[in-house]
């Protein structure tokens, strides 16, 4: 049932006018003028092709993820069967899946199997265990769903970490998402002026992790010194505050990680040379206390993106969950490392596939190109609709505008992001807005060529033209859905846009356009000019 005109004239009012408020905060003037104090704080806002800044595609190793993840499980399988007076092996690290221990007595492995099970249950890992001399040796590995669950949370979690690192960094209205069916991470960084700093802030892993010194006893240092260490060794570049070369042999596998740092501030150490001081959360200080408690008097390497920074011998015990980052730093080297680490360290290395900067001068000029390309194509339209339909060219032309309105609007409420792209999708909306009103005019013109009043010429046409409408526009949100879900960022700016413009302009030219008509044919003696 068709609502009454004052109703349907009421509604067309309200959103014209809610589009119009929505848009003046877009102009400068109106922001200053007498009514921004009662403007909504809503504005579009624009993409980096349009105000200039940095584009990066990052990659998240998300093996690398699982890796410390089976290897903080070896750890704690450890701590677990010591508190329950099982004594097993070290578990290492087999290739990148596959954790190794020995359980000297195999009278005990039934009560380890027990325990293991308690705390990991079947779904999450698989146990093998396999008869040598001397006792029995346990492989343990992830099964493939938690594999998968462990890597979909290392992206969710470094997605999340470089959001707040650009937070904290302070850049306005950035753009960071996943990219669909890849392990990687789209970031738009618009309008900033440091882009050298904003790379090395996002594009830094600042993975931190403590690697414990390697059994020296056990290393052939002739062998060593040629390169070849055993495969649960790992050399790692060692920087001393002289900046002389050394290395350091650690075991392969990471005591701890970063991923439990609370805080983490720029200080000084002992020489009064710039560091970074961290606190771990509670589960943190209680794994680092432990750590430090069974390892007193061996080197322990504190290792930020693979490079040992520090490697201080462990006095003590160390209670309480802190620690000192110490290394050739400046004062601003030592804060970005203590930005990044605060808003948290990746739970995998991040390495930077793409890397683009826009510069602001070529922002402007695409918006002036756009401009007058989206300007040049509207006046086209709405000299061809007021030249061929007369009267009724200037409700289309009147019905464009309005979709603009409304476009724009919708995209300041939705949080879209106007691109290039974007502009073009405005641009084409115009020209499908425009087919829908020459459906709607060239089916009122068929009714009134045979013999139809003017009210029934109107009803006809907007009933039989409006199924065209709806299906044609129908298929063009459903490319633009598959081009939004499966694009990246200039892709899906024309996918809003177009999207938009198309619900946008089926509102327009079937609902609002109707009512113009019943005002102008309702109570009047009047022709439609068609």
């Amino acid at each position: 049932m068709r609502l009454p005109l004052g109703v349907r004239l009421g509604l067309s009012v309200t959103v014209l006018a809610a589009a119009l408020l929505l848009m003046l905060p877009n102009f400068e003037a109106a922001r200053n003028g007498p009514l921004g104090a009662f403007l909504p704080d809503l504005r579009v806002s624009r993409g980096l092709d349009l105000m200039g800044g940095i584009y990066l595609t990052l990659e998240v190793e998300t093996s690398k993820a699982a890796e410390n993840a089976l290897s903080q499980t070896g750890q704690e399988i450890r701590s677990l069967a010591r508190s329950n007076s099982i004594q097993i092996t070290t578990p290492r690290l087999s290739g990148l899946s596959r954790l190794e221990f020995s359980l000297p007595d195999s009278a005990g492995e039934s009560a380890l199997l027990e325990l293991i099970r308690r705390q990991y249950p079947a779904e999450e890992l698989e146990i093998s265990t396999q008869s040598i001399s001397g006792g029995i040796r346990f492989a343990l590995a992830f099964t493939a769903s938690r594999l998968k669950a462990l890597e979909e949370a290392a992206l969710d979690m470094a997605l999340t970490t470089i959001r707040n690192r650009i937070d904290e960094f302070g850049v306005a209205e950035p753009d960071i998402r996943r990219q669909a069916g890849y392990n990687r991470i789209i970031v738009q960084l618009p309008g900033i002026d440091d882009t050298k700093r904003a790379i090395q802030i996002i594009g830094r892993t600042a993975h931190l992790e403590f690697h414990m010194e390697y059994d020296q006893s056990a290393l052939d240092m002739s062998r060593v010194e040629r390169g070849f260490l055993p495969s649960d060794a790992l050399r790692l570049p060692l920087q001393d505050g002289h900046g002389a070369e050394k290395f350091f042999i650690a075991r392969r596998e990471a005591a701890m990680t970063g991923e439990y740092i609370e805080d983490a501030r720029q200080g000084y150490d002992d020489n009064n040379r710039p560091s970074v001081s961290i606190n771990f959360n509670r589960r943190g200080a209680l794994q680092f206390e432990r750590l430090t408690g069974e390892n007193v008097g061996r080197s322990m390497a504190i290792v930020l993106d693979g490079i040992a920074r520090s490697a201080p011998v462990i006095q003590q015990k160390i209670s309480g969950g802190r620690a000192q980052i110490t290394g050739r730093f400046t004062v601003e080297e030592a804060n970005d490392l203590a930005l990044v680490l605060r808003a948290g360290s990746l739970p995998a290395p991040v390495s930077v596939l793409e890397e683009r900067t826009v510069g602001p001068s070529l922002g402007q000029a695409s918006i002036d190109a756009g401009m007058r390309a989206a300007l040049t194509g509207i006046f086209l339209v709405m000299v061809f609709m007021l030249a061929y339909y007369s009267l009724s060219g200037a409700i289309a032309t009147t019905m464009m505008i309005l979709d603009i309105a409304l476009i724009l609007s919708g995209m300041e409420l939705l949080g879209a992001t106007l691109t290039l792209p974007g502009i073009a999708g405005i641009v084409l909306t115009i020209g499908m807005a425009v087919d829908a009103n020459v459906l709607i005019f060239e089916r009122i013109r068929e009714e009134l060529v045979r013999g139809a009043s003017p009210h029934q010429a109107v009803r006809l046409g907007f009933s039989r033209a409006s199924v065209s409408i709806f299906d044609s526009n129908l298929t063009t949100v459903i490319a633009t859905m598959v081009l939004y879900q499966f694009g990246t960022g200039p892709v899906r700016g024309f996918a809003v846009t177009l999207t938009l413009g198309v619900i946008v302009s089926m509102f327009t030219a079937v609902f609002v356009s109707r009512v113009i008509f019943d005002l102008w044919i309702t109570g009047k003696s009047l022709k439609v000019s068609i």
